[in-house]
């Protein structure tokens, strides 16, 4: 193939969370913040019936929130002196995983349970700010 570079997979031009067009002979890829950004797309399906706590709600609401934050301080953190190959950025992509993966395991025990995760806490306490009910 004619124009396809061999060499090193990535350059300073090219850093290894993109694909470069010149490389692939394809469009290139956005910024890795929008492959989080994206990947939450609301609150999880519920089931007809299920009754979700208000500290639920808030909680999935919470973590998207910080999903956005950290992965703005990412970019932030990658875009500086030492960049991509920094052990800042690094850690920051990390952070970014924990909290996507704290999300991903909040909506999957949401969609695998028949019950709210709160709803223990909640027949203990039902007057708890936590414990209002919205109906789906």
């Amino acid at each position: 193939m004619a124009g396809v570079s061999y060499s090193p997979s990535w350059t300073l031009s090219c850093p290894p969370l993109r694909r470069c067009s010149s490389m692939f002979n394809s469009k290139q890829i956005p910024n890795p913040s929008a492959i989080f950004v994206r990947s939450h797309r609301g609150p999880a399906p519920a089931a007809a019936g299920l009754k979700r706590y208000w500290g639920t709600a808030m909680r999935e609401l919470n973590l998207s929130k910080m999903i956005e934050k950290k992965v703005a301080e990412a970019m932030e953190v990658c875009n500086g002196e030492e960049g991509m190959r920094s052990d800042g950025c690094r850690v920051a992509w990390d952070e970014v995983e924990e909290v996507s993966s704290a999300l991903a395991d909040l909506r999957r025990r949401l969609a695998d349970s028949a019950v709210d995760p709160l709803e223990p806490f909640c027949l203990q306490n039902p007057e708890d700010e936590e414990c209002r009910i919205y109906e789906y």
